[in-house]
């Protein structure tokens, strides 16, 4: 299908962006997390700004009504921070909500209609039972012929990896690799809700049982422990426990200005130079299980928009529910050949000191999958790793002047794609 090239009216940049830390709180609700994230954001926006500056908020979330029975949030949670009477959009599109929501504003920028705008997303999942969660997070897919079926998330992608395993020759041992390169940039991550490596989740586990007086497991190495049975349980083979993303609780937020304003907020803004967004037919209906063609088509947008080609990217954070996620989305958005994307991850070509790095931030693997924060938390490791202000996890000895975000609504029925510039 022809793509037309499309360009932004005018330029758009953020110009603050933080999240709360992300995990299992018992003890907070959807508005506590977002309240928290705005004032972080608050506080990253290097000259200050006034609130009431803000013309118009995008809320991405997916599923409050079933998480937290609260319908109608999104100025619900603007009012939480003094943002009533202002224009307040709430935007569902499963794991893509925020994502889209960021487009969103993008574009209310770009046409003019607005100046500065407020998005974010936000999630609370932890307060249900994990069959209940389970039942929520699969409304994404198709009910009529998925879910009547028997398919919920982890089986749907299963699926995918066993078609990839079929065509390409991709191994658990290459999807575990992710699952390990994950953990160890979330480890550090002071804000992801698996900050430790997998090594140090099995040191914790063999340290659990001695203090029991219970025969410590013999693990030597981190493969030891991934290839246990016991320790890490087939989910829907292929995909194990440490295959999957954790049920989560989280927010962030993202400010964003017109290019003639960005720097009365900032001297560093990170400016978004392309959007693209494409759908899917379910995963039923689609005759090739190894690609996301809406992946495809919005990263093909948004390369086009912004001029740039897929080797010019120097980071990306994409959407990793699942480690044969990340796998997929290496290939579709370009940076390795169909079949290649999970050599690559073994290869440590993704690494975060290799050619190629892929979710410094610890991804939805380790940092969290709140699902309508995932995609504007995203931007937020891409607005600190362009700025230089990442700490230990900041990708050295490199030139970070153009990045990417990918994310992924259900089993690819939307996806979003961004790219980032950072100008001298």
């Amino acid at each position: 299908m022809y793509i037309k090239k499309r360009k932004l009216a005018r330029g758009v940049a953020i110009v603050g962006a933080e999240m709360s830390r992300f995990g299992a709180f018992d003890d907070r609700i959807t508005r506590d997390l977002f309240v928290e994230a705005f004032g972080e954001m608050r506080k990253a926006v290097d000259k200050g700004f006034d609130p009431r500056d803000i013309e118009a908020v995008y809320f991405g979330n997916a599923a409050n009504e079933q998480f937290e029975f609260q319908g109608h949030l999104a100025p619900i949670l603007a009012d939480w921070v003094g943002l009533v009477p202002r224009a307040i959009t709430r935007i569902e599109a499963a794991c893509a909500s925020s994502g889209v929501a960021v487009r969103q504003g993008v574009l209310s920028v770009a046409s003019g209609v607005n100046d500065v705008v407020l998005v974010a997303g936000v999630e609370k999942m932890t307060g249900l039972s994990a069959e209940l969660t389970t039942s929520v997070i699969s409304l994404g897919c198709d009910q009529v012929y998925e879910g009547k079926a028997g398919f919920t998330f982890p089986g749907l992608y299963a699926a995918m990896a066993t078609a990839h395993m079929h065509r390409h020759g991709t191994s658990a041992r290459q999807l575990m690799s992710v699952a390990l390169k994950n953990h160890r940039n979330g480890a550090l991550n002071a804000k992801a809700q698996f900050n430790a490596t997998i090594a140090d989740l099995m040191a914790r586990r063999i340290a659990r049982c001695r203090e029991r007086g219970e025969p410590a497991p013999g693990w030597k190495a981190e493969w030891d422990f991934l290839e246990d049975a016991e320790a890490n349980p087939v989910v829907a083979w292929p995909l194990r426990l440490f295959d999957c993303s954790p049920v989560s609780d989280g927010a962030a937020c993202l400010l964003l200005a017109s290019e003639d304003i960005a720097r009365q907020f900032t001297d560093n803004p990170v400016y978004i130079i392309g959007t693209g967004q494409a759908s899917d037919h379910a995963l039923h209906e689609r005759p090739d299980m190894t690609a996301i063609m809406a992946a495809r088509r919005a990263a093909s947008e948004a390369y086009d928009m912004a001029g740039v080609r897929p080797q010019d990217i120097k980071i990306a954070e994409v959407h990793d529910c699942f480690t044969i996620a990340e796998i997929v989305a290496t290939e579709d958005l370009g940076f390795f050949a169909p079949g290649a994307g999970g050599r690559a991850a073994e290869e440590g070509l993704t690494a975060r000191d290799g050619p190629k790095p892929i979710n410094t931030s610890g991804g939805l693997k380790a940092k969290g999958h709140p699902v309508g924060a995932s995609g504007a938390a995203q931007m937020v490791e891409i607005w600190r790793q362009m700025r230089g202000e990442a700490g230990p996890r900041q990708v050295a000895g490199r030139d970070i002047d153009l990045a990417l975000t990918h994310n992924v609504g259900a089993t690819g029925g939307t996806c979003v794609v961004h790219i980032f510039e950072r100008r001298q």
